[in-house]
């Protein structure tokens, strides 16, 4: 598949050929809600927890005579149908966690870029450089590639290796997210508008997905 290559300024720059069978075909839609569902079960502490009636303090004598006072028979203050009692079959902390192979990872970080780049959401830059770090220039990058592009919504920047200044200059800005291409995942893909990714981080990420 033929990506154009914008520089910075949005400007047409080239063409760059990406593996065929990484973003043509069908998107496999079923693989990226397993892998959506993968990863908000992973992200639960499951830390929430109750007591039944047999831990919550008190409760050792019947409150009143079981016969006699017109009253419903209680043998528990700490009964789930007092108030202060104990709750029925409330939650206990477990683990959520899913397993969800590297192989299916991989191959959902493909559905999910094919996804992007059908609907011309998956935009290629030859390098992005912010020499001093300041928001300002990142803004002004983004404003190029709204103007020239259409690009709005939550954008997704990709680049290649820990980049310090891009990182800093999108600090401030709150629809931005930057990712190293070692670490981008499918959740990171489907949750942006737009994904902007420098031509040596593709290179990266097609490299992961051939060894799937």
């Amino acid at each position: 598949m033929e990506l154009i290559v914008y520089n910075m300024q949005a400007e047409k720059v080239g063409d760059s050929i990406v593996d065929e069978d990484l973003l043509t075909g069908e998107v496999n839609q079923p693989l990226l809600r397993e892998a959506i569902l993968a990863h908000l079960a992973n992200a639960r502490q499951g830390t929430a927890s109750t007591k039944t009636r047999g831990q919550v303090r008190g409760g050792g004598k019947k409150p009143f005579p079981q016969k006699g006072t017109g009253r419903a028979r209680a043998g528990s203050i700490r009964s789930p149908l007092w108030v202060g009692g104990g709750t029925t079959f409330g939650p206990k902390p477990r683990d959520y966690r899913q397993r969800f192979p590297r192989r299916k990872k991989r191959r959902a970080l493909a559905s999910a870029l094919q996804l992007r780049a059908q609907e011309d959401r998956l935009i290629l830059v030859d390098a992005i450089a912010i020499e001093q770090g300041r928001t300002r220039e990142m803004a002004h990058f983004l404003r190029s590639f709204a103007d020239t592009l259409g690009v709005t919504g939550k954008v997704l920047v990709i680049v290649d290796g820990k980049n310090e200044s891009v990182q800093r200059a999108s600090g401030n800005i709150p629809y931005l997210d930057v990712i190293s291409a070692d670490n981008v995942g499918t959740v990171h893909i489907l949750h942006h508008d737009a994904i902007l990714v420098e031509q040596k981080a593709m290179e990266t990420i097609t490299g992961r997905l051939r060894n799937a």
